[in-house]
């Protein structure tokens, strides 16, 4: 009578699923059948440590497992998948405490819970990865909105950078006399990268990006009411170092965002970049906004006196309403439109910041697409 023996079997877990390596070459009359919900019987003929015989085992499972099992024969092995009744994780494979002699990890594929629960995550970041990719492939004009898209950045990014680097190489050499000519330096390009801003409002409305148009038309009316009213309809502010701190402030941050929007555009990351870009604005934007305000306070007196774009009212009333009390609401409305719309709850600035920092260290990030972050692409 031919003796039964027992195989080396080797295993390892997942949240959902068992997984058991069982060292039979060239096996053959493979029978695994589930007993109990819990109880795996496994028999068949093969090459295993005792020679070519018949090799048995039976495995009662600590919790209860599903009936349908996949299995799969090589010449060296017998691979068994189990999937796991309730997705969790195991302290130990057996019913019984005691492991059986005939049973030990595979390291193969060994991973502790911490270890699994990433993988998981990875795999279901993958799958939601694909699924919008494969959402996107369907737009047929997809290329040409990411073209647009990227162009569009570029020439911003060039923008605000002569902007910055002319500033700057002026600082050095100039001193503080650099303030006041700032604007008689740098207007015309100021002028243009501000009025293409206006398609950062566009943009969302045409469906080109997933993000809101009320809070890029926020930012963008709010810096063309300061750059075309309070700047550029005022001669006596053109002169004032406040006009050196704002347009110094909105390139700074400018030079950071709009490559790293370009570059999402084409799938590419540069991560200290992306670091860069979620944490540069966080002192620049508050300090970009009381820049701003200093402007609209210098700019009272000079619209009161000047009663330039003064609202012209029945005698009885007076003359006319000085322009000074419109931009006392703006003044309101400024800072409450940009606090809501733009600076973000301490939670969402950590997950920025923990995310860009996970990119920087090298941790598994997917890239974000061109629209997935901001107003500005």
């Amino acid at each position: 009578m031919q003796k039964i023996l027992t195989p080396h079997v080797y295993w390892a877990q997942r949240h959902g699923e068992i997984y058991l390596r069982v060292e039979l070459s060239d096996a053959k009359n493979v029978n695994i059948s589930l007993q109990e919900h819990n109880t795996l019987q496994f028999r068949a003929q093969g090459h295993g440590a005792k020679g070519d015989n018949e090799y048995e085992f039976k495995l009662e499972f600590l919790e209860s497992v599903r009936p349908e099992i996949k299995h799969k024969s090589t010449e060296r092995q017998v691979n068994i998948k189990i999937k796991k009744k309730e997705e969790r994780w195991w302290d130990r494979l057996t019913l019984q405490e005691k492991k059986p002699l005939f049973l030990a990890p595979d390291f193969d594929r060994w991973l502790d819970e911490s270890d699994a629960e990433m993988e998981l995550q990875a795999k279901e970041e993958k799958i939601n990865k694909i699924s919008v990719e494969s959402r996107v492939r369907n737009d047929p004009y997809l290329g040409l909105k990411k073209s647009y898209l990227f162009m569009y950045n570029l020439v911003q990014f060039l923008g605000f950078s002569w902007v910055f680097v002319n500033m700057t190489v002026r600082l050095f050499i100039l001193g503080q006399d650099s303030f006041y000519d700032t604007f008689h330096t740098t207007a015309d390009i100021m002028y243009f990268c501000q009025m293409m801003a206006v398609l950062e409002v566009i943009n969302p409305l045409l469906g080109l990006v997933k993000t809101g148009a009320f809070p890029a038309m926020i930012q963008v009316a709010g810096r063309n009411v300061i750059l075309f009213v309070v700047f550029g309809s005022l001669d006596e502010m053109q002169n004032k170092p406040v006009v050196f701190f704002v347009f110094y402030l909105w390139s700074t941050i400018e030079i950071f965002r709009y490559p790293y929007y370009m570059l999402a555009c084409i799938s590419t990351e540069w991560k200290m970049l992306t670091w860069l870009r979620y944490t540069i604005w966080i002192p620049l934007y508050p300090l970009g906004v009381i820049a701003e305000a200093v402007a609209v306070i210098q700019s009272l007196p000079i619209f009161d006196e000047t009663r330039l774009f003064s609202l012209p009212l029945p005698e009885m009333l007076g003359n006319s309403l000085s322009f000074s009390y419109t931009l006392q609401l703006y003044l309101v409305f400024m800072f409450l439109g940009k606090t809501s719309a733009h600076i973000p709850p301490s939670n969402l600035i950590h997950f920025h910041f923990q995310s860009a920092c996970q990119s920087i260290f090298g941790q598994d990030a997917v890239i974000p697409s061109c629209s997935h972050y901001g107003w500005a692409v």
